[in-house]
């Protein structure tokens, strides 16, 4: 009895996930590659299920890594969001930053490298730059016809949600790179191979799957050690919030969290009636959430030092929500609560925070719907349905699990 309670306690619901790297060096899929010229494009989440760098373990197992590459944020992931970051050194390796004056390995820093392994923890969202850089260097890496390998990890919100609009061309960025919906619902792998098939790239592309992971896991229920991909997102649920707020917070009309200990988990500003503002978000019976009356001062960033009123997101059950419906229904509400207040904030928004605000959505209808509709949250969690659904068909063939 003892030893069964013993287990139920300490052992995770689910078992421990094997990552990619793990199943690299498990399986010996390195053992044929040792005398390989390696570039390894990572950061501080590349590591394995022990915690392991995966700098460490493929020179454990004596592979000849010469070169690094790092994504946005740096190798060690403490550069603040945007920031352009230069190249340096770790582990007495050149690190190569690909997010700052060129955002792509060239042909120079390519030289001499005859193979290349990506191993980012990514966190399920298409706005977020990692899975960008990754399709960068699938790109540069099929012109220098050097094959590629992706140690896949897992989609830290889950694997089923798919929500939000597609990506419309002329919005095409770092921020969005290729048309999948705002949460996709794919690893890093199946999206690579995603990429590599239907935009025709031509990357002599390996993903090496997990074991042991289904989709229906959140990342908590992986047995596995979360590690903040960058400053704002902390915890292993982060991902899941980011989705529901980040598009907002690209206006700064209002707080969402970030500047205080809950990112992205909060929504607020001076001139919300949080009972109110909580009131109407919950009538609308969106499924798998609930919204509190919450009541905060931001330590800095955006409204720093003021009292703001809003609500604090509760997903009451995953497999229901939404995190996109979500998202338009707060811009929605806000809207239709106070449309003096965000339509005097729209009109006036600097150009800047208005293309930030189209890249991340993929296009500029929410924009045009938060502008000039009254009631436009109904409206914007519509918005490419149909478009949506057909994704939906077309990733199944790209699924490893």
């Amino acid at each position: 009895m003892w030893k069964l309670l013993f287990l139920l306690c300490f052992s995770p619901l689910f078992g421990v996930v094997d990552l990619g790297i793990d199943v690299f060096v498990s399986e010996k899929h390195h053992k044929p590659l040792q005398q390989k010229r390696v570039g390894l494009i990572s950061n501080q989440t590349g590591v394995n299920k022990e915690m392991i760098p995966t700098l460490e373990v493929l020179q454990k197992e004596g592979m000849h890594v010469v070169a690094l590459f790092s994504p946005e944020h740096g190798w060690s992931g403490n550069a603040y969001a945007g920031e352009d970051v230069e190249h340096g050194e770790a582990n007495k390796l050149r690190v190569y930053s690909l997010h700052g004056k060129t955002r792509r390995p060239t042909a120079e820093m390519l030289r001499g490298i005859n193979l290349l392994i990506y191993d980012i923890q990514d966190i399920g969202v298409r706005s977020y730059t990692y899975a960008t850089t990754l399709f960068y260097v699938m790109e540069e890496a099929a012109k220098e016809k050097i094959p590629m390998i992706v140690l896949d990890r897992p989609n830290p919100i889950n694997g089923l949600i798919v929500d939000g609009g597609m990506l419309e061309p002329k919005w095409r960025s770092i921020i969005g790179y290729i048309n999948v919906p705002y949460c996709h619902g794919m690893t890093i792998g199946e999206l690579a191979t995603f990429f590599n098939e239907e935009y025709k790239i031509g990357c002599q592309l390996t993903v090496v799957p997990m074991k042991g992971w289904k989709r229906t896991m959140s990342f908590k229920e992986t047995g596995l050690t979360w590690i903040p991909t960058s400053p704002h997102i902390p915890e292993p649920d982060t991902p899941l919030f980011y989705a529901s707020t980040g598009i907002i917070g690209e206006l700064e009309m209002v707080n969402i969290g970030v500047g205080y200990t809950l990112p992205f988990k909060v929504v607020g500003a001076p001139w919300i009636d949080a009972e109110a503002f909580a009131h109407k978000l919950n009538s609308q019976n969106l499924p798998g959430v609930h919204f509190f009356p919450f009541h905060y001062r931001p330590f800095y960033g955006s409204l720093k030092g003021k009292e703001c009123h809003g609500v604090l997101i509760r997903v009451t059950d995953i497999r229901r929500y939404q995190p996109l419906s979500v998202q338009y229904l707060l811009m929605g509400i806000l809207k239709s609560l106070y449309p003096k207040e965000t339509k005097g904030y729209l009109e006036k928004v600097n150009g800047e925070k208005k293309r930030m605000f189209c890249l991340a959505n993929g296009n500029d209808e929410i924009y045009r719907l938060m502008l000039h509709e009254r009631y436009a949250a109904w409206k914007m969690i519509a918005h490419q349905k149909n478009e949506r659904e057909q994704f939906k068909k077309i990733r199944e063939k790209y699924l490893l699990y």
